[in-house]
């Protein structure tokens, strides 16, 4: 069963052997940890399991550590005396992991030969380490814990892996304790890490009011834009820790939130009470009717791009064109496919110029390599196609013009020099200036902004 629910900003400025003479101005959060930390050792938790934003963290899967003893300091924040060693329940991961991979929840392990060969991380990071620290301080003891990293996926599959972590220690009869390690908005003043935002304090607020509230359905259905304007990374550790707290009624709620320094430090603490309905069937409903009125709504060359990925995943022949279409096979354009996931990015590949015998293989070639060929992401597995949005961009000749003549809402941009050529396609979200596109094409291309690239625009038609 879960015996306890929490939820920590993680700053390493919050530790009095690192923060200083700062942590006056933290002095409701400090008071605040420490009461949650009694609170969640009083529960007698058989394990920890915490979330970290912090460790391994991939667009496309959760991950977690697997060596037996799982060890970490923080000597590159300044205090060289803090390293911790604590047993990794081992047998509860695995059970975790078992039942992940009945639900289609990806889920990494992450071994000492796999972080070896990538680079990856093998220790406990400063997400863990943070609220740790609060925990030792209360008399917490040698217990067990569980370091999972989560991932860039959808709001319903984090939710539904929080609640395998509880049906993992209902099996195994375990009292579980899930801390979710994070920080609200990094966007609240001009002198924080990001620039202020509006959204910043508007994301906060929100989150802060449905914490008090137990309102777990408004927490999943905050915008991915707001988001994103927030800069926050607590996000998808807090929905996680509210999915196994699913279908118990909040006994007892805990909150403060302060954020001094421009960024939203929440801190939560959540007792469970009495069993109530659980959210998913609910979600799951409510995905299927926005499915469906999506698949309503969009083009015909949206349909046409999804067909082909549909078709290809599921072990299907290539669809036929329909009547509708058949006038693609007149046409010849480049085309750019793209597929978001959860308002992610899940894949976008495309053509500069036309490169097939007519646009409706055009679309297709491309609707398949994004879905399956995107270097930056696994490919699309059959259980994630109903989660997935389509939009096709048919671009129009490339023109050569100087930086004066862009305008990243309406054209897109081409860079090139000396045989490298970056594209970046026009009306994005986040790229508000010349000087954003320019830099990311560039980025794209391998070319430094100092040298002398040549500049092309083009203008899209954009299919949803």
């Amino acid at each position: 069963m879960i015996s306890y629910g929490a939820l920590m900003p993680h700053p390493p400025v919050l530790i009095k052997e690192i923060g200083g003479t700062r942590l006056h101005q933290l002095q409701t959060s400090l008071e605040t940890l420490s009461a949650i930390s009694s609170e969640l050792l009083a529960a007698k938790p058989d394990c920890i399991v915490f979330l970290t934003p912090h460790g391994n963290v991939f667009q496309d899967c959760l991950s977690y550590l697997t060596a037996t003893y799982l060890e970490g300091d923080l000597r590159d924040f300044g205090w060289s005396d803090s390293r911790t060693s604590l047993n990794n329940d081992l047998r509860l991961m695995q059970t975790i992991a078992e039942q992940a991979t009945v639900k289609n929840l990806p889920l990494l392990a992450v071994t000492p030969d796999l972080a070896q060969r990538y680079r990856l991380k093998e220790n406990l990071d400063h997400g863990i380490l943070v609220p740790l620290y609060f925990l030792q301080q209360a008399g917490m003891e040698e217990i067990p814990i569980l370091a999972i990293s989560v991932g860039l996926l959808t709001n319903e599959e984090l939710y539904k892996f929080g609640k395998t972590i509880q049906e993992a220690s209902d099996q195994l009869g375990r009292r579980v304790a899930v801390l979710a390690s994070g920080d609200m908005s990094h966007a609240l003043k001009e002198e924080g890490p990001y620039r202020f935002h509006p959204d910043g304090p508007r994301f906060d607020q929100t989150v802060k009011e449905a914490c008090e509230r137990g309102d777990w359905v408004s927490l999943l259905d905050i915008p991915p834009q707001l988001r994103g304007n927030a800069r926050e990374c607590g996000y998808p550790s807090l929905l996680i820790l509210i999915g196994a707290l699913d279908g118990y009624q909040p006994d007892k709620i805990i909150t403060n939130y302060e954020g001094p320094f421009g960024v939203g430090y929440l801190s939560m603490g959540i007792k469970p009470g009495q069993k109530t309905e659980s959210l998913i069937p609910g979600l799951e409903n409510r995905k299927a009717k926005l499915t469906a009125a999506r698949r309503t709504q969009e083009g015909p060359l949206v349909r046409w791009a999804r067909l082909n990925l549909e078709h290809a995943v599921t072990g299907l022949k290539a669809p036929e064109l329909d009547t509708e279409l058949q006038e693609l096979k007149t046409q010849r354009s480049a085309a750019f496919v793209s597929i978001k996931k959860g308002g992610s990015l899940r894949g976008c590949i495309g053509t500069i110029l036309p490169a097939y015998k007519n646009l409706a293989e055009e679309i297709a070639h491309n609707a398949l390599a994004a879905g399956l060929q995107d270097p930056r992401f696994t490919p699309v597995n059959a259980a994630e196609l109903a989660d997935l949005e389509y939009s096709v961009d048919v671009l129009g000749e490339p023109e050569r013009c100087g930086h004066e003549d862009l305008d990243p809402r309406r054209f897109g941009v081409i860079v090139s020099y000396k045989g490298r050529r970056g594209l970046l396609l026009p009306d994005l979200e986040g790229v508000d200036s010349v000087e954003e596109q320019l830099h990311i094409a560039c980025q794209k291309a391998g070319i430094s902004p100092h040298e002398p690239y040549v500049i092309e625009r083009f203008e899209v038609i954009r299919h949803k």
